[in-house]
Parts: structure tokens; sequence; C-alpha cells
């Protein structure tokens, strides 16, 4: 397990996230592990109209939000990541705690870092935790950065 060859860090472009970038980033330089940014868009359902037909072209705008997230992905990369860290970024299609679990498995990942939203009560229980979710299907080790509530509205 020890020393980290690969840490893989997923986003979804908070400020909670970031803090985990910065970490994950941290973590790299000292053990000499690459670093890969993850950021899932979740897909698009599809929407008929009465004719059958889509009510708009589905593919255009999946593409151009994968589009947009990577441009921001490689951003924050830009912005958070020393350039002495080997790091790349990746952009999937999917449920993120799914996807964030398979991408750990398919590269090797011998650490995923995550950031929490501090979430309790009722949206908890309605939404879920991505973060809660891959620490339970995770294979590797999961270091989860903590939020608080109060941090996040101070981002907004």
């Amino acid at each position: 397990m020890l020393p980290f060859k690969k840490i893989l860090c997923p986003t979804d472009f908070s400020e909670p996230a970031c803090k985990a970038i910065i970490a994950a980033a941290e973590i790299a330089q000292a053990s000499g592990a690459e670093l890969i940014l993850l950021h899932v868009v979740a897909p698009i359902p599809a929407l008929d109209t009465a004719s059958g037909a889509p009510a708009f072209d589905l593919a255009s705008y999946q593409d151009e939000l994968v589009r947009s997230a990577r441009l921001a992905l490689e951003e924050r990369r830009r912005r958070r990541v020393p350039d002495s860290v080997r790091s790349r970024a990746l952009v999937t299609i999917g449920d993120a705690a799914h996807e964030v679990t398979r991408i750990a498995e398919e590269e090797g990942a011998d650490l995923i870092v995550i950031a929490t939203h501090g979430r309790t009560g009722w949206h908890l229980r309605i939404f879920g935790s991505v973060a809660e979710k891959v620490v339970r299907l995770a294979r590797c080790p999961v270091l989860t950065v903590p939020c608080h509530p109060e941090d996040e509205h101070a981002a907004r």
C-alpha cells in the first residue's frame, strides 16, 4: 500500500473538492505518486416529445458538458497541483460513485482522496453521499477530506 504510486482525486468543482485536490497534491508530492483528477458528468436522461423524437440534440449537449468539464478540470489542475507532481485529468460520464471506483480499479489507484460536503439530516438521506458510497465500494483506501457546512456556504 505504501508508498502510494497513483492517487485518484474526484472533484465536483466545489470548494470542498478544491481542498481535497490540494490535500491529494500534497500527498502525491510527498510520496512521488501520480495524481489523477477525475470529474464525472451525470448522464442526461432522454426526454421524448409527443412525436417520439428527442426534444433537443442530447448527444451534442452531453458532448458540450464533457468539453466544459475537461476545460474546468485542466484549469484546476494547473492552479492547484504543483508542476513537480505528475498529474493528469480525466472526465467520464455516469453515476459518480460507481465511476470513481471503476476508474480507481482501472487505473490501479492506491488511494482515493475525496471531499465530503458536511451534509446531514434529510438532505443526506434523500440525496445520499457520493463520498460515503465510494468508501463502501472502493477496493483501495479512501481518505475523506471533511467540509463543514459553513465552509461550503462561504464559498458560494
